[in-house]
């Protein structure tokens, strides 16, 4: 029973990986791969993120050590982001032409992870309340994130998304700029306000 918790997040960061490399050759099966643009979509990054970890959160537990406070600030991180893919994607994307052309590749970084980190986050107790004063943190990958696509649009010419396209004028990106970094914070105070609770509480180490 001590391992149960760890292994599973073995098991779903391995899926992850195993998504995210079968997206990457498909792709490549159909189209020269430019892996700045391939890597630089906010679902790769906020799958690679959550990977990652979950993998480090799992090697933690299976040596019987505490998680450290960078850690748990890491996962909320990551869960904030991969949370707000899944709602992104599953609200507003769902159906649409373009993403993850293989079905099952697309469930697992649209669906399962991020159900899975919500639910990892809000189930086991291996973590300690976030503080409030460290929820900035949180905004600074959405921010270079923006920033980066931004100079990357104005430069080259690729944006991971429409919205982002500096074409349409820098006052409409701004605004959209604006509602991810509000999207972030309330994603993310929410994270922070479920690290106060235990909904059951199940222990990661027992």
């Amino acid at each position: 029973m001590k391992h149960i918790v760890p292994a599973v997040r073995l098991a779903v960061a391995l899926l992850g990986i195993a998504a995210i490399v079968s997206t990457f050759f498909d792709t490549a099966t159909r189209a020269t791969i430019n892996p700045f643009n391939f890597f630089g979509f906010f679902t790769m990054q906020s799958n690679i993120m959550l990977v990652i970890v979950l993998l480090v959160a799992a090697l933690v537990s299976f040596s019987g050590k505490a998680q450290s406070r960078w850690l748990e600030l890491a996962r909320g991180c990551a869960t904030t982001y991969i949370v707000i893919t899944g709602a992104v994607y599953n609200v507003l994307l769902a159906g649409l032409e373009g993403g993850v052309s293989l079905a099952w590749a697309n469930t697992v970084l649209h669906v399962i992870l991020p159900v899975y980190a919500a639910f990892d986050w809000m189930l086991f107790s291996d973590r300690s309340s976030l503080p409030w004063n460290k929820i900035w943190v949180s905004l600074v990958y959405p921010i270079v994130w923006i920033i980066v696509v931004l100079i990357r649009g104005a430069t080259d010419g690729w944006v991971p998304y429409p919205f982002l396209n500096p074409a349409q004028g820098y006052g409409v990106v701004a605004l959209y700029a604006l509602a991810i970094a509000v999207a972030t914070v309330v994603f993310a105070a929410s994270i922070w306000a479920v690290s106060r609770m235990h909904l059951l509480g199940i222990p990661a180490l027992t």
